[in-house]
C-alpha cells in the first residue's frame, strides 16, 4: 500500500445518489471544507447499513465541523437508490442524508488502495483537510465496523492542529489540552498529567 497520508487526495469525478437524485460529484469541488471519504464493500450487506445509518445520524455533528461525508462502493447509483428505499428495520438505509458514490469502474477504490482482488473495497476511511491533503486514513477488514465517534474526534484533532499549530496527544478530545511540538511543551504536559494522576 503506497503512502497516502500527507499527500494530496486523489481527485475523482463520480455519479452519486443523494437526496433522491443522481448527481455528479467531483472531490476537488469541496476544497475549503474537510471531507470524510469512506469506502464500504457492497450495498445490501450486513455491517455496511449500520455504518451508513450511523454516519447519517451524525450528520449535524459533521455539519458543525464544516465537514462533508461521502460514502463509496462499487455498486451503481441505481443500486444505491434501491437500497435507500428500503426501511432500516429491513436492512435498508432509508433516510441516508449524504452522497453515496458509484465506483463501478473501481478506479476510485484503486486510487485509494482499498480495492480487493475480489472486485470490491475494504473499509477504508480518509479524512481530507480543507487544502485537499489526506490527514488520516484507516483500513478495516470487512467484518469490522467503524466508530463514527472516533471519526468526529479525529476531525476535531485535524481542525485544532491546523488552527493552533499544536499537536494532539493520545486520547485527546476537543476541549482538552494539546501542546506545541517542543521538548519543553512535552515535559510540561507530562508533568501536569503526573500530578493529575497522583490526585
Amino acid at each position: 500500500m503506497s503512502l497516502l497520508v500527507s499527500n494530496e487526495a486523489p481527485d475523482f469525478t463520480a455519479t452519486a445518489y443523494h437526496d433522491g437524485e443522481f448527481k455528479t460529484i467531483k472531490l476537488s469541488e469541496f476544497r475549503g471544507k474537510k471531507v470524510v471519504l469512506f469506502f464500504y464493500p457492497l450495498d445490501f450487506t450486513f455491517v455496511c447499513p449500520t455504518e451508513i445509518v450511523a454516519f447519517s445520524e451524525a450528520k449535524e455533528e459533521f455539519d458543525r465541523r464544516d465537514t462533508v461525508v461521502l460514502g463509496c462502493s462499487v455498486d451503481s447509483q441505481h443500486t444505491h437508490r434501491a437500497w435507500a428505499e428500503v426501511e432500516r428495520k429491513n436492512g435498508g438505509i432509508k433516510g441516508v442524508n449524504f452522497p453515496l458514490l458509484s465506483d463501478m469502474t473501481r478506479e476510485i477504490s484503486a486510487a485509494y488502495n482499498v480495492l480487493l482482488p475480489a472486485g470490491f473495497a475494504l473499509r477504508g476511511l480518509f479524512i481530507i483537510n480543507k487544502s485537499g491533503v489526506i490527514k488520516h486514513m484507516t483500513v478495516n477488514h470487512n467484518d469490522l465496523g467503524r466508530s463514527v465517534e472516533e471519526v468526529l474526534r479525529l476531525v476535531d484533532a485535524v481542525e485544532h492542529s491546523e488552527e493552533y499549530g499544536e499537536v494532539c496527544p493520545a486520547n485527546w478530545h476537543k476541549g482538552t489540552r494539546a501542546m506545541k511540538p517542543t521538548v519543553q511543551a512535552l515535559r510540561d504536559y507530562s508533568a501536569q498529567n503526573e500530578v493529575a494522576a497522583v490526585h
